[in-house]
């Protein structure tokens, strides 16, 4: 627990510029955890980066043949926009616990602009994370969220041809886990889902028409009841379960891919639900969290979002080449905003840390690197640059041999004690 100021910032957030850490170090750990939990004032640094206002949906009245064409283009430069912006969000932003858990969401609830198609509609989900007080309240507003229900089939879900896709993430990924339900509570969940569909003029909302629900009475776990989707939501946030789970996928992606919660820090936090700031509150300031036992490699976007940061860069701001560079680079690795591979999200851990991806982030590090254009540094001052707490005797000789103030970054930035936490 020597320095837990450092790991508390790096994984609460993208990664602490070398000032942000000093700062830290002087007010505490406490007030740290404090201060990430609850900022105060709105996030002046994010407005540099504003939300896009990308207008109405380019395919609203169904355009054909040349104008579909068009309407496909402006979608994909659409795409690209949100992207851009994301990172760049993620890059200023000071409130940087909120956009960590922002990111977390985007995982959770993973859906995919390569099926939905819209961003207008990824970016209306994009916005109930934001915006959500709580999980059951984020819950009920993604339960009829087009861009979810486009994503698993709820559109086709309809008590004369049932389509249980949505029912059964909602049990097993999203709101329960695995082993807390049956195939037959799927079932009647599914019925409960029944009835609504989308329309891409309203992106924030999906349509629900009466005639295409079962208005009969379901059995979930137990319960009978006339449930319609936002009762059976409601039903399953309140399930203890919900609560444990909600609680073990964010000691996942915060403290350790490979090791289970600890008994005594899931209790901790599954009582503080449903307010998800007070379960990462509650997981900061855990002891088991500020051991330091846990490590965490990276995700890609961490990763780059994390050298931006520190180095004091914007992705939108370097040259169009380096950009296009850094954002195949997140492709070639696997993890591209907005695009998750599949409804579980991506993947962790020694995931990401293959031979291949290896060469990729070394690619994408040099032309990081290039961009800085860095002064000459000793190797400890490069540890402060990046907030590295120490180096080990390998990486410290592999260092000191650089040739150069950008190698010496580049390698910097791609060494174990900078890709993992």
């Amino acid at each position: 627990m020597s320095d837990s100021v450092a790991m508390l910032l790096r994984r609460a957030g993208f990664g602490p510029t070398a000032s942000e850490l000093d700062a830290a170090k002087k007010a505490g750990y406490a007030a740290t955890v404090a201060k990430l939990i609850s900022p105060r004032g709105p996030d002046v640094a994010a407005s540099l980066a504003p939300i896009p206002n990308l207008g109405p949906d380019p395919f609203i009245g169904s355009p054909m043949g040349q104008q579909r064409a068009a309407a496909v283009a402006k979608r994909r430069q659409q795409t690209s926009q949100i992207v851009r912006w994301w990172l760049d969000r993620m890059t200023v932003a000071d409130h940087q616990a909120t956009e960590k858990l922002v990111f977390f969401w985007h995982g959770h609830w993973a859906t995919s602009i390569e099926k939905v198609s819209s961003p207008q509609q990824m970016m209306a989900q994009h916005m109930k994370f934001r915006d959500s007080p709580d999980f059951r309240v984020m819950a009920r507003s993604l339960v009829t969220n087009p861009a979810l229900i486009w994503w698993l089939d709820g559109q086709t879900n309809t008590k004369k041809a049932p389509n249980e896709n949505l029912a059964r993430e909602l049990m097993e990924l999203f709101m329960l886990g695995i082993g807390h339900y049956t195939e037959q509570d799927v079932k009647e969940a599914g019925r409960a889902l029944t009835g609504w569909k989308l329309e891409t003029r309203y992106p924030d909302a999906g349509v629900f028409l009466p005639q295409y629900h079962d208005t009969g009475k379901k059995t979930i776990l137990g319960t009978t009841a006339n449930f319609d989707a936002l009762g059976l939501v409601d039903f399953l946030a309140k399930r203890p379960q919900c609560a444990r789970f909600i609680a073990s996928r964010l000691w996942f992606r915060y403290a350790s891919s490979t090791e289970p919660i600890p008994r005594s820090t899931l209790d901790k936090m599954a009582s503080a639900y449903p307010s998800t700031t007070s379960m990462l509150r509650t997981l900061f300031l855990d002891a088991e969290f500020r051991s330091g036992r846990y490590q965490l490699v990276k995700q890609p976007v961490e990763w780059l979002v994390g050298a931006m940061r520190q180095l004091r860069m914007r992705p939108t701001r370097l040259p169009e080449a380096s950009t296009q560079r850094l954002l195949g680079g997140l492709e070639s690795l696997g993890q591209v905003l907005f695009s998750p591979p599949s409804v579980g999200g991506w993947p962790s851990g020694v995931a990401w840390l293959t031979s291949s991806a290896a060469q990729v982030r070394l690619t994408m590090a040099q032309v990081i690197a290039e961009a800085a254009q860095p002064h000459r540094m000793t190797v400890e001052e490069l540890a402060n640059l990046l907030a590295v707490e120490t180096w080990t005797d390998r990486t410290y000789s592999a260092l000191k041999q650089a040739s150069a103030p950008q190698h010496l970054l580049a390698l910097g930035l791609v060494s174990p004690e900078y890709l993992v936490s």
